[in-house]
């Protein structure tokens, strides 16, 4: 009997130990799915605000972000009002004092559906410069605007997202990735950077062609236009442009270029366009003093023809002052990186007598191959 009970028990502790090892690898299974649900859910929502807005100077994104967490916020509540179970959810899950109950948080709920939508409102009209925002009554028919953009845009960065992510398995399916180079496009220069990008892109041996981006990408932000203030539509593309060939695809939007291909395409893709951003009708950086030191670089950039032969004493002159506002200026450590960047490679190709943004890692071995292979 006593022998009978050790097997039992022998058999019970394998199965639980089995169990153990089972539940573990379900946890783990679970959790890289929940991570890359999590990852692929933030970068979509990223990628939407962006392809809506545009990237606004580093001082003024935080608006922006509390213009979107309104209008979440506000889709949330409505849900909570009109679904008491969404209510009930959000009374249980969060900590509350004792006297709070379902009645009076319906009430709370109530008034924040009433006066959230100001937030919106209010945020939208402090995104641009101080320079750029109406005075008078406009600051009031801003703000109330609120009313209208807070189910807007709640309900366009949703679907987006949506697109963002099916755009981003339809990659994976194709053993595609993708690389994203944040910009901010100059007033009036989009069809510019569109026109360097195919033009450096074929400069790399890479066979594209520019056409306007899907309907599905392009009727939100038609949409948001048609009712949004002046504030928000100086912040969103008046056109969006795919580019696109074999095993590449590169979305040119007023705040990202989202390249999506094979490895070696989309590395010899970033390499080319990084290029040629330097010297092309965008920043690489957000902040008004970093800026102030990128267009100083790209005047370098722009010297005539004598100055390009060597770098002569103007340009020299030119360099040692930008080199000093790079060690004296209050610009965070990301954006003195990129400036340094296109500071040693307007240099580099300042003194091997090259025209700024057309020198890429690679390209001399592209012409070679060309020449053996003609």
């Amino acid at each position: 009997m006593d022998r009978r009970a050790s097997c039992v028990r022998s058999f019970d502790v394998r199965l639980s130990e089995a169990a153990l090892r089972a539940v573990t690898i379900l946890i783990s299974v679970f959790g890289f799915a929940g991570r890359f649900a999590g990852d692929l859910l933030t970068t979509s929502l990223g990628w939407a605000s962006s392809l809506l807005f545009g990237r606004v100077p580093r001082s003024h994104q935080v608006l922006l972000v509390l213009m979107m967490a309104f209008s979440f916020l506000w889709l949330i509540l409505v849900l909570a009002l009109l679904l008491p179970a969404v209510a009930s959810f959000l009374l249980a899950a969060t900590p509350h004092p004792p006297f709070v109950d379902q009645q009076l948080l319906g009430i709370a709920i109530l008034f924040s559906v009433l006066f959230v939508p100001l937030g919106v409102g209010a945020a939208g009209y402090l995104v641009p410069a101080e320079g750029d925002r109406p005075g008078g009554l406009a600051i009031v028919r801003d703000v109330l605007r609120g009313y209208v953009l807070a189910p807007l845009l709640s309900g366009i960065l949703i679907f987006l997202a949506g697109v963002g992510i099916v755009r981003k398995v339809r990659s994976r399916r194709h053993g595609w990735s993708d690389i994203h180079v944040p910009i901010v496009m100059k007033p009036g220069g989009y069809d510019t950077v569109v026109h360097d990008l195919v033009d450096a892109l074929a400069s790399a041996g890479l066979e594209v062609s520019a056409r306007d981006a899907p309907r599905v990408l392009t009727a939100p932000a038609a949409l948001l236009t048609a009712v949004a203030g002046e504030n928000v539509r100086k912040l969103r593309p008046d056109r969006l442009v795919e580019v696109g060939g074999r095993d590449l695809r590169i979305g040119a939007y007023p705040s990202d270029i989202a390249i999506s291909g094979t490895t070696l395409n989309r590395t010899r893709a970033r390499a080319a366009i990084l290029s040629r951003l330097t010297t092309s009708a965008a920043h690489l950086t957000t902040s008004e003093e970093a800026q102030r030191i990128e267009d100083a670089i790209a005047k370098v950039a722009a010297s005539d023809g004598a100055l390009r032969a060597r770098l002569g004493a103007p340009a020299q002159a030119h360099m040692d002052d930008i080199d000093e506002k790079l060690v004296s200026a209050p610009i965070p450590t990301d954006e003195w990186d990129i400036l340094y960047r296109i500071r040693l490679q307007v240099e580099r190709d300042l003194l091997i007598g090259s025209r700024p943004g057309t020198e890429f890692p690679g390209r001399e071995e592209l012409a070679v191959s060309r020449r053996a292979g003609s």
